[in-house]
Order: structure tokens, then C-alpha cells, then sequence
């Protein structure tokens, strides 16, 4: 799987955020690295939403984090309109920062538990204006009444008063008050019950269009992210291996691994028949240690010796549809 290449990149014009190579690797003990993302690419154009996804540990969220610079990656570039967010250090890198905000995964630890709730979302205010405490209030109040949070209930209360969903809610609030460009959403509904996700996703929706928003949603949930995303990225242990349209990657896979991440999504249906066939063989790599050629190569049905021998480049499978295997499930266009 997971292979190098830019053949999925788009003319650096039409696109709002460009990563490029991008790698983070963090120095452990005995003087070993993990290697959490090893050389990505990828962009996205104003107003879209990119579904990055993947099982736990495949690095979505340290690349979301490094996108905001949060730890810097190792190498690579991160390009915001036409910015270099890597290149830039101290207040530059402050100012061009207040473009893009993140949303974190527990909503409840995020929001610090000594504030009370106005003062949490005014806060960032207090640095960037307005400083008029009059002005901010105004702010606030607009923003959680636009999330669905009564500012008379809600502003001189705790984040421990509030339950998770509502934490959620005030979470993006406190990360539209810079007025953003874009939201990187940290799987923003994995830690809520089912009937609170679908409220959540339905707010960012809303708030996308509002604010024409461009979003980052990081998730795992694979139904989650077709219902919200206009492309799809998966990533498997720090690689990049397919890019699509949503409804093309759910209805036609080329990645054995995307393949075997939709196959997993659980029907809601008791009477369907469980498909016992369905193994996966192999163990986990260590992102210490990952194997050689492909990455997913140990646990993949179809590999072959050129799996290990040989890390697969991006090529396209069809329109906006790529794909980085060397037997891909759908045939490759020639180019």
C-alpha cells in the first residue's frame, strides 16, 4: 500500500491548502523513531470538505496537527493560500495561524475546566480583538446561540455542567471566533452517542455553508465520512494509499485496505448474514520498524514479491480516483 507520489495533486491555483512530502517522526527510546507520517500529499480547494481516515495509529491526526503546526513536521511543506506555514516562525506564524482552527476529539478535557464557558470562547479575542468586553460579549452570545447554546445559561457555567455534545458545541464556537478559513476536525463525534453525532455533523454542515468553511474531518468511522466528505483520503500506517470522490471510494475501491475498511462498516440490520470469510491475516507493523515495499503488504490478501520489493506511486484508476498498489482493484487508466 501506501505509496509516494503527486499524481492526485490539483493546480496549485484552484486549492486553498497544499501539503507536500510531509513528515512527522517523533524520537523514542533506544534511539528509535516513529515513523508516525512518512511523506504525504495532499490539497484541498475552498469550500471542500477532505474525509482523511484510517484505522488508529495510521497518523490522520498527527497530520491534522501538523497542518496547524502543532508539533512542525519533521519536513514537507504546508501551503495555505498560497503561504508557506512552514516557513513562517514567531508572530508571522501566530497571525497566519488564526486562519485555521481545530476541532479536538473529547470535547469535555479541550475546554478548560477553571473557565467559565463566555470566557472560554472569548479568549481567543483577548489576543486578536475585539479587547472591549462589551464587543466580545456580543460575539460570544451570537456564536453559541449559532452552535445551539443558551449564552444566558450557558456563559457563567463550567464545561463540567454541560455534557459531552453540548461541550462539542462549545468547542466550535470558541474555534470560529477568529472568523477561520479552515476547521480541521479531529474526530469531532467519536466520543458522542449516535442520535448527538448526527446533530453535530448536521451543525458543521450548516456552518459550512454559512461560513463557506473549508473542512479537514479526520475520522474512522467510514459511514460517518461519507455522509459529510467531498473527497476521501485513506491512510494506512504514515502513507497515503487512496484519494476519490466519497460516493466513487464507497462504491469502488482500488485499495485492498479500503476495501477492508468498508467491508467492516457494520450493517444495522440483524437479519443480514455475517460474512465469516472475511480474515484479516497478518500482524500489525510497528510505524518503528514498517515493512519494506508496500506497508500494508503483511496483512494484504493479494500481495505479492513485488509488494516487498517495491513502494507503489499514486496513478490513477479513473476520474479523481487514485490510488497507490500495485494491483489495484480497479483497473489503472493510461495515461
Amino acid at each position: 500500500m501506501a505509496g509516494t507520489g503527486k499524481a492526485h495533486l490539483r493546480d496549485s491555483s484552484e486549492v486553498m491548502l497544499r501539503v507536500e512530502d510531509l513528515v512527522v517522526e517523533f524520537p523514542v527510546g533506544g534511539g528509535n523513531t516513529v515513523k508516525a507520517v512518512s511523506g504525504i500529499s495532499f490539497d484541498i480547494k475552498e469550500g471542500e470538505t477532505l474525509g482523511l481516515v484510517g484505522e488508529s495509529g495510521c497518523g490522520k491526526s498527527t497530520t491534522g496537527k501538523a497542518i496547524i503546526q502543532l508539533p512542525p513536521p519533521t519536513s514537507g511543506s504546508v501551503t495555505l493560500g498560497g503561504t508557506d506555514l512552514t516557513a513562517l516562525k514567531g508572530e508571522g506564524l501566530r497571525t497566519k495561524r488564526t486562519e485555521i482552527q481545530m476541532i479536538f476529539q473529547d470535547p469535555i478535557s479541550s475546554l478548560n475546566p477553571r473557565r467559565k464557558v463566555g470566557r472560554v470562547v472569548a479568549e481567543p479575542l483577548d489576543v486578536w480583538g475585539p479587547h472591549d468586553k462589551t464587543e466580545q460579549k456580543v460575539v460570544v452570545d451570537r456564536l453559541l446561540e449559532l452552535v445551539g447554546i443558551d449564552p444566558e445559561m450557558a456563559s457563567d457555567k463550567r464545561p463540567h455542567e454541560f455534557s459531552g455534545g453540548q461541550c462539542q458545541r462549545i468547542s466550535i464556537a470558541r474555534a470560529l471566533v477568529t472568523d477561520p478559513q479552515l476547521l480541521i476536525c479531529d474526530e469531532p463525534v467519536s466520543a458522542l452517542d449516535v442520535s448527538v453525532q448526527a446533530q453535530i455533523l448536521n451543525l458543521l454542515e450548516d456552518l459550512k455553508e454559512r461560513y463557506n468553511l473549508t473542512l479537514v474531518f479526520i475520522a474512522h468511522d467510514l459511514a460517518v465520512v461519507k455522509n459529510i466528505s467531498d473527497r476521501v483520503a485513506v491512510m494506512y500506517l504514515g502513507k497515503m494509499c487512496e484519494v476519490a470522490e466519497a460516493n466513487t471510494l464507497y462504491e469502488e475501491p482500488a485499495h485492498p485496505y479500503t476495501a477492508l475498511l468498508i467491508d467492516s462498516v457494520p450493517e444495522p440490520d440483524p437479519a443480514v448474514e455475517i460474512d465469516t470469510e472475511m480474515v484479516e491475516d497478518g500482524d500489525l507493523p510497528s510505524p518503528i520498524n514498517p515493512p519494506s515495499g508496500c506497508r500494508f503488504r503483511t496483512r494484504c490478501p493479494i500481495a505479492t514479491d513485488l509488494c516487498a520489493a517495491e513502494e507503489p506511486g499514486i496513478r490513477k484508476v479513473g476520474e479523481d480516483h487514485f490510488v497507490a498498489c500495485h494491483h489495484p482493484l480497479v483497473e489503472p487508466v493510461e495515461v
